[in-house]
């Protein structure tokens, strides 16, 4: 599935963001494309200082990403990042020229697999971007549960009127009993309710 998207984009950041494309590409292509990117292509388009990703992974190729993100312009932004990476499985770079920082996450869950499988292909700026079904991101931001991932499941539901509800709830509620947070589905259920015009 392609969409073409237009959005807002500064030069400086459409850099970065082709950098870590071809990080993708060259990591087996097994990656997605999150956080504010995805939630402007799929909901509605903000401001998002940062880039995100999550890539199928394990903590024994750290080194290597780490040597092919060196030679697409993607580069460490603290002096740890490999035994940081190790610990908590996000690999914290930075694009130089633009200041962008990078968060890559080593994907490991089924449900990360399945979200990579899953993705879908949005053209945006002359850019193919993979990012993950609406579903998918909606269980992202309903884990997150910040201010901005709320609003941010609410303006996707309301561009994706034909949600799969029942695969959102049943992967909410497995996240909410791991995480502890037994609110998870209730606080997200009203937000995916489009209210339609008369």
């Amino acid at each position: 599935m392609k969409e073409t998207v237009e959005a807002p984009v500064t030069p400086s950041f459409l850099e970065a963001l082709r950098a870590v494309l071809r990080l993708l590409q060259r990591m087996d292509d097994q990656g997605v494309i999150i956080g504010g990117v995805a939630a402007s292509l799929l909901g509605r388009p903000r401001l998002t200082a940062d880039i995100d990703a999550v890539i199928l992974l394990s903590v024994d190729r750290l080194s290597h990403l780490l040597e092919v993100a060196a030679e697409e312009g993607l580069m460490p932004r603290i002096p740890d990042a490999v035994e940081f990476a190790r610990h908590h499985r996000v690999l914290l770079l930075q694009h130089p020229e633009s200041g962008i920082p990078v968060d890559i996450s080593l994907g490991i869950l089924p449900f990360e697999v399945e979200m990579v499988e899953r993705r879908i292909l949005v053209n945006v700026a002359g850019l193919t971007i993979p990012v993950p079904r609406p579903e998918d991101l909606i269980i992202l931001k309903a884990i997150a549960h910040r201010p901005v991932d709320l609003a941010d499941i609410r303006a996707i539901a309301e561009n994706y009127p034909t949600l799969d509800r029942e695969s959102i709830r049943r992967w909410v509620e497995a996240f909410a009993e791991i995480l502890e947070a037994p609110r998870l589905w209730e606080d997200i259920r009203p937000l995916l309710t489009v209210e339609t015009q008369p």
